[in-house]
């Protein structure tokens, strides 16, 4: 019983994207609409930085939208040097520069105001926030961490869609435990979907290698080069395990 397709050609990445078209001003639309889709899908580690460096709810909420709007309006390359490292890391670095020196201005806009980058009442960042564990950590390491737990969750929800699409969501459900570590009973699984413990553990086998090449998907959204992409697969490995 398969599950899902094979791994999926990496295309020229968001970062990449942007970065070439900085070079060739001839078009920026497509970079525009990348910097968004990255935004949009990273918007919650900036809102969680925000909060763990002792910023109220709105104040969060404000900074985050007035930043990701800047971010966004200037391309994302303000005060960018030709080599930018990781999109992770350089976001960090504008955030805190933005928070360091623009946050008198961004605390003017009324919350929803301006370019309405991010909606809070859909996305309802601060019933998250109160999920998480008590943190009195570096917010870089906290920053980290939440980029992590966005990633793995974006490449969950891509497997559970494909598993959906393919009509396999009981298949899916029984075995997304085996990848978040924990033990499943393959012979309980085995009976209650009607397979041999042997194609259970294949279908487990399959599912983590896809896991695998979603995250490196992920992550090759948000590097300029596919080389990259092995040092912030250890990167996420690390920052999970010391979680």
């Amino acid at each position: 019983m398969k599950f899902g397709s094979g791994p999926r050609e990496f295309t020229t990445t968001h970062w990449s994207l942007i970065a070439a078209v900085r070079e060739n001003d001839e078009d920026k639309s497509d970079a525009r609409r990348a910097l968004e889709e990255l935004c949009r899908a990273y918007w919650y580690p900036l809102y969680a930085f925000a909060r763990h460096r002792g910023g109220s709810v709105e104040d969060a909420q404000d900074l985050t939208q007035a930043f990701l709007a800047r971010f966004i309006e200037t391309g994302g390359f303000t005060s960018a040097r030709r080599q930018r490292g990781r999109f992770r890391s350089y976001l960090l670095g504008a955030f805190k520069h933005f928070l360091a020196n623009d946050w008198h201005r961004a605390r003017t806009l009324k919350r929803g105001g301006g370019a309405g980058i991010l909606e809070w009442d859909a996305l309802e960042p601060e019933a998250r926030y109160a999920l998480e564990p008590r943190a009195d950590g570096d917010p870089d390491a906290l920053f980290d961490r939440d980029w992590a737990r966005e990633l793995t969750a974006r490449a969950l929800a891509t497997l559970r869609s494909d598993a959906e699409t393919a009509g396999r969501t009981r298949l899916f459900l029984a075995l997304q435990g085996s990848l978040t570590g924990t033990e499943i009973d393959r012979a309980e699984v085995a009976r209650e979907l009607a397979m041999s413990e042997g194609a259970v553990k294949v279908a487990i086998h399959r599912l983590r290698q896809r896991y695998r090449d979603c995250l490196r998907n992920e992550i090759a959204r948000t590097v300029e080069d596919a080389s990259e992409v092995d040092d912030e697969m250890r990167h996420l490995v690390a920052v999970i395990r010391n979680s």
